[in-house]
């Protein structure tokens, strides 16, 4: 990989958005690369509030309004576009979703670790709360706290890296147009290439889980309504 490119999706939730954004472009990063943020219709004001932060903060801003018509969340587009990028510029491609705050080091040591490892498909950091206490998704790596260790279950696209090779093997073209989230089918089909995914406990990044997606927060507060809406709206398909 000859450089790295960062993608954030956005829908609202513009401070949090914000947070993140500031986080990612203040990094201490020495390969090459570059950050897109992707705005999955937002509303009109946050449009303008992104449109603004761009300009003062250098990033690119893609509004999908501009290239589609399909109504949020249009995650399986971005993925296709920002695949066909990263291979384009023989790039890795880093996915850090908009409630996660990386830190300076983060995203040049995902991407030092990565390369470190020949078989690797996907490299992720680990999420945590304010006190550094792992957390949703990663409750599983309780434990094993300060590491770095394959692992076949499903990594989240909080804060993950995705290498070219794997990007070079498996087009998301092929992904199911009808689900919303691809994170669970596309670190699945990296082993089923019998490439590795890395988990690294030893980087963490702060995660506040669902702060994008609000709505989400009933599956915990209300679990029956969640269920409900998810079903007549056919939402979240997973």
């Amino acid at each position: 990989m000859k450089e790295v490119h960062v993608i954030t999706p956005v829908k609202d939730s513009i401070q949090l958005t914000l947070e993140t954004i500031r986080a990612i472009m203040a990094s201490d990063i020495t390969v090459p690369f570059t950050y897109t943020v992707y705005n999955d219709f937002s509303t009109e004001e946050n449009t303008l509030i992104l449109e603004k932060a761009a300009k003062e903060l250098g990033f690119t801003l893609v509004n999908l309004s501009d290239l589609t018509t399909n109504p949020s969340p249009n995650y399986l587009l971005i993925l296709q576009i920002a695949q066909e990028n990263a291979i384009q510029k023989e790039a890795g491609l880093l996915i850090i979703e908009s409630d996660v705050i990386v830190k300076k080091g983060t995203i040049q040591s995902l991407f030092d670790g990565a390369v470190s490892f020949d078989d690797c498909g996907i490299a992720a950091s680990v999420t945590v709360d304010e006190q550094e206490n792992i957390n949703y998704p990663y409750l599983y790596a309780k434990g094993k706290e300060n590491k770095v260790f394959k692992t076949a279950k499903h990594v989240s696209f909080c804060c993950s890296l995705l290498t070219l090779n794997f990007l070079k093997s498996f087009d998301f073209h092929e992904l199911d147009p009808t689900k919303s989230w691809h994170d669970v089918t596309i670190s699945h089909q990296s082993l089923k290439l019998k490439f590795s995914n890395y988990l690294f406990t030893k980087l963490t990044v702060w995660h506040r889980p669902h702060g994008s997606r609000p709505w989400k927060q009933l599956k915990y507060t209300n679990p029956i309504k969640y269920y409900w809406l998810k079903l007549i709206h056919k939402r979240d398909r997973i």
